[in-house]
């Protein structure tokens, strides 16, 4: 009767500490999927962000920008209005403050890498804030398209942080030489970048 007792104890610990087992299995497993999925959510993130701009220097220069982010890639669309026929500079600034009717209220160009100022990619150098040129259509209309992953929005690298900055468009055309900023004239538009 005592082996059978002890027989039967025996059985019911095994089956009650590998059931334990299990259960701490599966939760282990939960906790790995619960993680992954998490950061997927989290990858997979899409932020965006549009404001209007508004005219300086006396012009009539409007429009809107927006800015997304997904998957490390920054995609900014920008629409305007009120531009004269031919090409116009464009390029994010210091600050998000267009306070001044010159728009020089939002300093320079953006340039958080100390680079020379330059065409977007060269080798020689080129500021995070040199976006470039855009055509302009004869009813005073343009639109420009652009896409990097040296940018984020709201992220925690100052070098890619595009919050508090600006988007100026310029009178004229940028060259992508001259020193600091391409002599693209003045600022007839101006956005501030917050979040």
């Amino acid at each position: 009767m005592k082996t059978l007792k002890l027989a039967v104890l025996t059985f019911l610990s095994i089956a009650v500490f590998s059931c334990k087992g299990e259960k701490k299995e599966a939760t282990d497993q939960e906790d790995t999927t619960e993680t992954v999925e998490k950061k997927e959510k989290e990858e997979d993130q899409t932020i965006t962000l549009s404001f209007t701009l508004e005219p300086k220097s006396d012009s009539n220069v409007s429009g809107k920008v927006t800015f997304t982010e997904s998957e490390g890639m920054v995609n900014m669309v920008a629409d305007l209005t009120g531009l004269s026929e031919g090409e116009h500079a464009i390029h994010i600034h210091e600050k998000a403050d267009c306070s001044s009717a010159d728009g020089k209220s939002t300093g320079g160009h953006w340039n958080p890498t100390m680079e020379p100022h330059g065409k977007w990619g060269v080798k020689e150098g080129y500021h995070k804030g040199d976006i470039g040129n855009f055509k302009v259509d004869a009813d005073g209309t343009g639109s420009i398209t652009f896409a990097t992953n040296e940018w984020c929005i709201g992220c925690d690298d100052d070098k890619k942080n595009i919050v508090g900055k600006a988007i100026i468009v310029h009178q004229g055309t940028d060259d992508f030489t001259s020193q600091p900023s391409g002599a693209a004239g003045s600022r007839v538009s101006c956005g501030g970048i917050i979040q």
